[in-house]
């Protein structure tokens, strides 16, 4: 299945970059969202909905829906979307993937999801990672798109969250609030943001009746060497410490 993903331009480029965050409208187009939103409401309806977690009561997921499914893995592997993630990252020579998720967040099952950073839980030794987060249906603010504080990519590592109730990172940090706090953004199918691992960023529960579907997949400095820190993703697999993820489940995309 062909996606045909846009170059994004140098000022979005430049906003990610002081940001720690961009707005990318038709990344894709919308009937290719709109084909993938059906694939992706199929996964989610059987998905196992029997965790417990703060994050399961933020969000439910389909996790590495890459790996099975060829739309979404040509989406992933897609070069454009390699020569992005690369102009973003400024000074990486390449970018692997991380991970893929599906995400839904239902009225009445989902609630907000909390203010956090990505990077805190990952075992790679630098933080030059991002996520793009891809709108499969029109997704008014009010269906819980998401906000960041602009700027936080800059503060470096400010601890975990999702790991005890009140924990998030306003909590911790009342002085993000002195940040500027991204607007309410009305996305359309296709359209997508992206945002830095470092970047504090969150998202209001969903007050509308259709559930909220998105797809995201995450990409990391390809040179990053692995740290040994415990993950479930990849403990198990053989990774060496202090060398990179030279390993199927993280492939390489060169610009």
């Amino acid at each position: 299945m062909d996606i045909p993903v846009r170059q994004i331009t140098a000022d979005e480029v430049t906003f990610f970059q002081h940001h720690g965050w961009a707005r990318l409208d038709a990344l894709v187009a919308p009937e290719a969202a709109a084909g993938l939103a059906g694939r992706a409401a199929t996964y989610l309806a059987a998905r196992d909905k029997a965790g417990a977690t703060l994050v399961d009561q933020a969000f439910g997921q389909s996790r590495d829906i890459a790996d099975g499914d060829p739309a979404f893995a040509a989406l992933t592997l897609d070069p454009a979307m390699g020569r992005n993630a690369v102009r973003l990252l400024h000074g990486v020579r390449a970018v692997r993937v991380q991970v893929t998720n599906l995400l839904v967040k239902a009225a009445g099952e989902h609630g907000a999801t909390e203010f956090h950073q990505d990077f805190p839980w990952m075992p790679m030794d630098r933080s030059a990672m991002l996520t793009v987060w891809l709108a499969l249906v029109d997704v008014p603010a009010e269906m819980g798109s998401l906000r960041f504080y602009s700027g936080s990519h800059r503060h470096g590592l400010l601890g975990r969250s999702f790991t005890r109730p009140g924990d998030d990172q306003l909590t911790q940090h009342p002085w993000l609030k002195e940040l500027e706090l991204s607007p309410p953004l009305d996305l359309r199918a296709g359209d997508a943001t992206v945002h830095h691992a470092l970047t504090v960023h969150g998202a209001p529960a969903n007050r509308r009746r259709s559930p909220r579907l998105s797809f995201t997949v995450t990409y990391f400095d390809a040179d990053a060497l692995y740290t040994g820190l415990p993950y479930r993703q990849t403990d198990g697999l053989g990774l060496e410490v202090n060398r990179p993820f030279e390993h199927e489940r993280f492939p390489c995309l060169r610009p």
